[in-house]
């Protein structure tokens, strides 16, 4: 089986989805591997480089398509890189299936497998999978150092013979892997950090981190889904979190939202008045902004200034980091496909559970629930 590992050629994309380390597994286990020259020039990683893993470089992307049985990728595929995909092939990389619906459709019309990262489950045995995961801690890690930039504030509490400096004030919205990275890096910058999460549960691992908690008093596990995920909330639920939150986010310098819900629009956590309340200076680093954003200012891959107050929608945080992004997402990939693969058969075992839960469609053919649903919906 040949890999085709093209170069990412959506703006601001550094990454690439496969390193040296990991071509040199595929070589091990039985694969061909092809990378387009280039791809990993914006990761630090030259083709020579590629090359003396085991791989073989080819000049341009079309070459990359039309010898490769499976294409590894960071993003979806752009309409003309459908175009290049050989009919009957298979396709990796993050895909948001219930999103991106005419992609998943342009892929069946040439009998694709596709799998999504998105898609892989939740389970201990797929934990190094879980691109996901390696990509918004990241995230979450790079957002607040960014936002310690923007406010123009010292981040410690620091005591000097010209006055004491108050630490700056954190509110991190959401206590996933973003999150909890968020605020474990505003702690080491000093910062007073606060956190708030509709999943109770998440209490302890935000106060070992050394940041209050802030909690919404409720009945029922109204947050909780399925996965370790958020779902939405009731409209009772979410009254009593703007509640808590009013006043919390205007007295902030930094808020960080990670509040995503899979397949559907990012919810609304700070309305318009909160983002007035908020002290000239202060910013918001608004890590749902692909999805639309927590914040009803926020624009994708904007930077915007509501009355002095930033709103950064910034996407693609994890590629700013170019080298260990790509360093974690391609050993999430590798595992996924080291997992799959039957050496014997030389074919993936489309039984594991793994390998059945990130595919969305199989030659052509819709297999992922959620994925039929949504091109159900956006065709009514």
């Amino acid at each position: 089986m040949i890999l085709g590992i093209p170069k990412e050629i959506l703006d601001n994309e550094s990454r690439v989805a496969a390193i040296p380390a990991t071509v040199k597994q595929y070589v091990a286990a039985g694969f061909d591997v092809k990378v387009q020259s280039g791809a990993g020039a914006d990761a630090q990683i030259s083709d020579a480089d590629f090359k003396e893993a085991g791989a073989e470089v080819l000049a341009d992307a079309a070459a990359i398509y039309s010898a490769s049985d499976m294409i590894l990728k960071v993003n979806s595929p752009t309409d003309d890189e459908i175009d290049m995909i050989k009919d009957g092939s298979s396709y990796i990389s993050f895909f948001q299936t219930m999103k991106e619906t005419s992609k998943v459709t342009a892929l069946q019309k040439k009998n694709i497998t596709g799998y999504s990262m998105h898609l892989i489950p939740r389970s201990s045995l797929a934990q190094k999978m879980d691109a996901l995961s390696s990509q918004t801690n990241i995230a979450g890690y790079k957002a607040v150092l960014i936002a310690s930039c923007h406010i123009e504030k010292y981040m410690p509490l620091l005591m000097t013979a010209a006055g004491t400096i108050p630490p700056a004030k954190v509110l991190v919205l959401g206590a996933g892997v973003a999150g909890l990275s968020a605020i474990a890096t505003a702690k080491r910058l000093g910062a007073q950090v606060e956190a708030s999460d509709v999943r109770p549960e998440v209490k302890e691992q935000v106060e070992s981190l050394g940041a209050k908690f802030l909690e919404v008093k409720s009945d029922s596990d109204d947050g909780v889904g399925e996965g370790g995920y958020a779902k939405e909330t009731s409209e009772e639920y979410k009254k009593k979190q703007a509640e808590l939150l009013e006043q919390r986010v205007a007295d902030s310098d930094i808020v960080v939202t990670t509040a995503l819900i899979p397949g559907r629009p990012a919810p609304i956590l700070i309305s318009d008045d909160m983002v007035k309340s908020m002290r000239p200076g202060s910013v918001i680093m608004d890590l749902a902004a692909e999805n639309g954003g927590n914040c009803g200012f926020t624009k994708p891959d904007e930077i915007v200034d509501i009355n002095g107050v930033m709103v950064d929608g910034t996407i693609n945080i994890a590629g700013t980091m170019s080298v260990h992004a790509s360093q974690l997402y391609s050993k999430n990939v590798s595992a996924f496909i080291l997992h799959g693969y039957d050496k014997e058969k030389k074919e993936f075992n489309l039984e594991d559970e793994i390998v059945s839960g990130s595919m969305f469609i199989h030659a052509g053919e819709i297999v992922d629930e959620r994925t039929k649903s949504a091109i159900e919906g956006s065709n009514q």
